[in-house]
């Protein structure tokens, strides 16, 4: 019986990549404690087992991980202003939560962990497009514990042998994505605020630009790192992106409204746009959806 783990299964990547596990896997297991704040709800699939418990409870959570192939790690503390409010929550979430997760695994023979990360990873300083061997630049709790969970990955591949992979996402936008609160995903804000009848928000002056992926293309390149018989992403790290950007004032003029301007965030990079050669190349991996088509259809 193949068996799947998908922590964070209920917020919105994770409920995406469930719908599709459910069709591949015999058992699919959503791990979720539902603490998310920018969700205004939280998904579940019928044909997956729910388990409303945090990823560090490893008391609890270590008799789900036997018999598993693959555990799909998404559970996180994953917006940057809320870690800046509260950095230890960030970092039991992140960091002692990813350890528990890569250790629940090995001790159970888990084939393969795949484990999502972030581009802030790359912070200020390196210069776009942004490329896998950059150095880390790491400027807020989130992206320095979303690090370490990348460090982790790779110390328990080459330490104690367990199969990781490591993708580090752009901006991910697409159905279910967050629409609450000042810190949801600036695409969620727009149409959100443009269904309300308001103003659309634009943080700073708007050219900054973002890489923008659909959740769509993020669940792909999930299920094609979960492959075992293919070792070449094994302890890797993976830009998923789509290898082209728009500016916050050009997604504000595709969602259709008028905006106004509010003082910028410090910091948050200027510019973000992935190198996407090493996905293509390790997963014969690709984007498929285009965000100004994807606007015009659900705004």
């Amino acid at each position: 019986m193949s068996k799947a783990i998908v922590t964070g299964g209920a917020g919105f990547i994770g409920s995406n990549l469930v719908d599709k596990l459910v069709e591949l896997y015999d058992r699919v297991i959503v791990i979720d404690n539902e603490t998310a704040d920018s969700n205004e709800q939280f998904y579940y699939n019928d044909k997956a087992e729910q388990h409303l418990l945090n990823v560090g409870d490893y008391k609890n959570t270590r008799p789900l991980y036997d018999g598993v192939d693959c555990v799909f790690h998404l559970a996180a503390e994953s917006r940057i202003q809320p870690t800046l409010d509260n950095p230890v929550l960030a970092a039991l979430s992140n960091v002692v939560g990813t350890c528990t997760v890569l250790q629940c695994a090995k001790e159970a023979g888990v084939k393969r962990v795949i484990y999502s990360s972030t581009s802030s990873g790359y912070g200020l300083k390196n210069k776009i497009p942004l490329i896998e061997t950059m150095p880390d630049d790491c400027l807020n709790p989130y992206s320095v514990t979303k690090v370490s969970g990348e460090k982790l990955c790779k110390m328990y591949t080459d330490l104690f042998g367990l199969e990781t992979v490591v993708f580090r996402y752009f901006n991910v936008y697409g159905e279910r994505h967050p629409i609450k609160g000042p810190y949801a995903p600036v695409i969620g804000i727009f149409i959100r605020q443009k269904q309300n009848g308001e103003e659309l928000t634009i943080i700073g002056d708007g050219r900054q630009t973002r890489d923008f992926t659909h959740v769509s293309d993020v669940v792909s390149a999930n299920i094609l790192a979960s492959n075992t018989d293919n070792k070449k992403p094994v302890g890797e790290l993976i830009n998923l992106g789509t290898g082209t950007n728009n500016s916050i004032l050009e997604i504000a003029q595709m969602v259709g409204n008028k905006y106004t301007f509010l003082p910028a965030r410090d910091g948050e990079a200027q510019d973000t746009l992935a190198n996407i050669t090493k996905a293509k190349e390790l997963l014969g991996w690709s984007p498929t959806v285009d965000v100004e088509d994807w606007i015009r259809d659900n705004s």
